[in-house]
């Protein structure tokens, strides 16, 4: 197996030897390997393939470090075309929160997210994909 170095916070870092110890793992290795490989197979579902997605994207980050506010609105308009809204939000003292609607492809979705997820400062990204369709049919349904 290769041998990869990577750099991360020391906090961090403890996080994952307190998880990899907490749940049985063999070492943080084994704990990052797990990571890579869901993190490299979430956009891999081939049933959301050739579909439209509606996505929903949550960010929470300190409301001090503007840079990621800023970074936050200069992703909504270099994807206006997958934005289908967007909302900020003041959660608690210290934090604010974005929510994105977005509207496209699986890929489009996927480098979204990923470019969310690659902005510094961020403490939260979750997201989830649902086929449009299957959300209509959904909502049909409940009424």
């Amino acid at each position: 197996m290769t041998v990869v170095s990577i750099s991360m916070p020391e906090e961090l870092l403890g996080r994952i030897d307190r998880f990899a110890e907490e749940h049985g793992y063999t070492g943080r290795s084994e704990v990052m390997r797990e990571a890579a490989r869901d993190l490299l197979g979430e956009f891999e579902d081939r049933r959301l393939e050739d579909r439209e997605l509606l996505g929903i994207v949550t960010v929470l980050f300190d409301y001090e470090t503007t840079s990621v506010e800023e970074r936050m609105m200069g992703l909504r308009h270099e994807h206006e075309h997958l934005v289908a809204s967007n909302f900020h939000s003041h959660v608690g003292d210290h934090y604010c929160m974005e929510l994105f609607i977005l509207d496209g492809a699986l890929e489009e979705i996927s480098t979204f997210v990923g470019k969310i997820r690659a902005t510094s400062d961020t403490m939260s990204v979750d997201y989830s994909v649902i086929p449009v369709e299957d959300f209509a049919r959904t909502i049909a349904e409940s009424e």
